[in-house]
């Protein structure tokens, strides 16, 4: 893969793709249909996906094309791919929180290499340049992001806004916490990669659309993700491209089974 050509790419993709996210989350009340999964999905959702979808393929006929709201897709098996989620946080779409974001990574042989993570509504844009370096674009200006070292006396730890539970509050509890905060969305992995926190740990399922991009991001910050039961690093290509339980953070962090 020619990183020179994708990044831009993908990037641009992001961009459009938020941008048409944005005029049906302003506009007036939008229909809201539920998938066979039961979970929810917008016009916002699906114009976000044609946009994305047309421009990876238009640019990248060779590539595999994983995304979340073309089924068909879901089907396929590969080590090396494009994935998409055009809108995850849907829920925080839906209830106009804001930290809803469009996803786009690029994995090879089982590893997110490149991805953009672009929060719209809060106008915040990640993603790994061609050297694989990450960077937050603020008002057309690149800046490097990194994980910040972290004190184990006193973490920073991000957790799931919609998807909360008893475990994960327990897992939590073996840590020393100075500040906990909930976001939706790839923006926790984001989080982790500007030192904003130091640990995000998942105990609920995702899918591979819903992290790549993120871990991606996070990977060019210096930051690691890893399985929950192993702590062997998370990898992709899964068949049904359901994630495990997993933990996003910034090496340093002592973690606890």
């Amino acid at each position: 893969m020619d990183f020179q050509v994708l990044i831009p790419v993908m990037r641009q993709l992001a961009l459009e793709a938020g941008a048409k996210i944005m005029q049906v989350y302003d506009g007036p009340d939008f229909e809201v249909k539920s998938k066979s999964d039961a979970s929810p999905v917008t016009e916002a959702d699906e114009a976000a996906d044609a946009i994305i979808s047309a421009g990876l393929r238009a640019a990248f006929p060779e590539m595999v094309l994983i995304t979340e709201e073309q089924a068909d897709s879901h089907a396929l098996r590969a080590a090396t791919f494009l994935i998409v989620d055009p809108l995850d946080g849907t829920k925080e779409f839906v209830q106009r929180r804001g930290d809803f974001t469009v996803n786009i990574a690029y994995v090879e042989n089982g590893v997110p290499l490149r991805g953009v993570v672009y929060a719209p509504a809060q106008g915040r844009l990640f993603y790994t340049r061609e050297d694989g370096v990450s960077v937050e674009e603020v008002a057309g200006e690149q800046r490097v992001i990194a994980v910040t070292a972290p004190d184990n006396g006193a973490l920073m730890v991000v957790a799931s806004k919609s998807h909360r539970d008893a475990a994960t509050d327990d897992y939590i509890a073996k840590y020393k916490v100075k500040d906990m905060k909930s976001a939706g969305s790839s923006l926790k992995f984001c989080l982790v990669a500007t030192g904003e926190a130091d640990l995000y740990p998942r105990l609920g399922r995702t899918m591979e659309w819903d992290t790549a991009a993120g871990d991606a991001v996070l990977r060019g910050a210096g930051g690691q993700v890893v399985r929950f039961d192993d702590h062997q690093p998370l990898a992709y290509g899964k068949e049904g491209w359901d994630n495990p339980f997993f933990i996003a953070y910034a090496p340093g962090v002592v973690l606890h089974k």
